[in-house]
């Protein structure tokens, strides 16, 4: 009997962790070396989230035109975007052009991400993949990584076309449910 109830815990156990992050909300915020990438990417972004029914809105419509990224931080801005109903923010970044990479498993701060400076751009002359990082945060601390990989690029709209199909299918079966 005591082996029959700790495997019933260890299934239950497993069945739990084993679900997706259930998010319900997100603030956007693409960490790309030039403007235009970061605005195409929370833009996609929040839409396909909007249209699979999760409250979203991309870092742009909360900072002013030419803010640092940092101001995210600021307590008023912070406050600012609590009483709109945010309590998630969901960092995406390229991890590389490689299908070679993991999901990070390193726990750091809103913060410290803040303080990463990306260097890649959506599209890199002469890949063929590339690796999308995403990083979703709650009061300050990391809860929920994940990894897409888009590949079969030749260039920058088919990355875009690509991660949107990708992106659409991860957040149905990991971020949602």
């Amino acid at each position: 009997m005591k082996n029959l109830a700790s495997f019933l815990l260890l299934l239950l156990s497993f069945h739990s962790t084993g679900q997706g992050l259930k998010l319900t909300n997100a603030i956007v915020i693409a960490q790309f070396e030039r403007p235009e990438d970061r605005y195409t990417i929370e833009l996609n972004t929040t839409q396909i989230l909007s249209n699979l029914g999760i409250k979203a809105q991309p870092s742009l419509n909360f900072l002013k035109q030419g803010a640092n990224i940092n101001n995210l931080t600021s307590d008023s801005l912070r406050e600012n975007i609590k009483a709109k109903g945010y309590d998630t923010y969901l960092f995406v970044n390229v991890k590389g052009y490689d299908r070679k990479f993991k999901v990070s498993k390193a726990k750091i701060n809103v913060s410290e991400i803040l303080e990463r400076e990306s260097i890649y751009k959506i599209y890199r002359d002469e890949s063929t993949s590339i690796s999308f990082e995403f990083l979703f945060f709650k009061n300050n601390e990391m809860i929920f990584s994940d990894l897409i990989k888009v590949s079969n690029i030749s260039n920058r709209d088919a990355v875009i076309k690509k991660y949107r199909k990708v992106l659409e299918a991860r957040a149905q079966k990991k971020w949602i449910n």
